[in-house]
Order: structure tokens, then sequence, then C-alpha cells
């Protein structure tokens, strides 16, 4: 069994799809170990997203994701890690391939409504930071 992380971020919380996201990831196979809603400051979106540093989207990222509360979710499940990054889709809903969370549920590049880890490596990474 592999395991991985989602994160509901701020646009999604703030429009209510928590629990329909929840059951998509449930109705994909995958098993809830750990999940809780959050309000992070910019330090710690700052250390999270410490990898995007210098990049032009970055300022912006950190705002939007203090604009409101998180949902950290850790997920377990075989091949978790592609299984869910093809279950979000691309990070731009426009790209994103039809079914997708992101594809339904996101607003646009940067309100696009769900972070999934992107590696086994990243996945142990963001496993630590939010659920020691």
């Amino acid at each position: 069994m592999e395991k991985t992380v989602l994160i509901i971020k701020p646009d999604a919380v703030r429009r209510g799809l928590i629990g329909h996201v929840i059951g998509r990831l449930e109705r994909a196979g995958f098993k809830i170990l750990e999940m809780r809603l959050e309000r992070w400051n910019r330090d710690d979106a700052a250390r999270f997203y410490a990898v995007h540093r210098g990049k032009s989207f970055y300022e912006g990222l950190l705002e939007f994701m203090i604009s409101g509360p998180i949902v950290p979710v850790l997920l377990e499940k075989e091949n978790a890690i592609s299984d869910l990054r093809e279950l979000i889709g691309e990070t731009d809903p426009q790209a994103a391939a039809c079914g997708t969370i992101r594809q339904e549920i996101a607003r646009d590049v940067r309100q696009n409504s769900v972070h999934a880890s992107d590696s086994p490596e990243t996945a142990v990474v963001e496993s630590e930071f939010f659920f020691g």
C-alpha cells in the first residue's frame, strides 16, 4: 500500500465542497487515514511551498493558501500517488480531463481546489509536514 497527501484548498472549502472531494476519494478506493481542518499562517504556507520560492506565482500562491481554511488528508491505496494525480487532473482546469476533480470544481489555474503529492519522496515530506 502507498500513502499520499491531498489538500482541499481554500476555494473548495469556501464553496462547501469538502464532502464532494472526500466522496470522490472514497469512491475511487482511497482509504482516509487522517484528515483535519486547519488554517495556515504565512510562515506555514512559505515552508510548505518553499520549492516555489522565487517563481512568479509564489506570492499569489501564499496569499491564496492563507485566505481560508484548508483540509489536509492522508490517504492510502495501491498506486495511491499516480491514481490520485489522475483523479484530480491537470493543474489548469481548462486542460484537465473530463471527470477529474479539477475539471469539475476548480475555478482557474491558481484556485484549482486541490493539491496532491507528485512523487513518493514528496508524499513522505508532505505527510510528515501535516501528520508527523
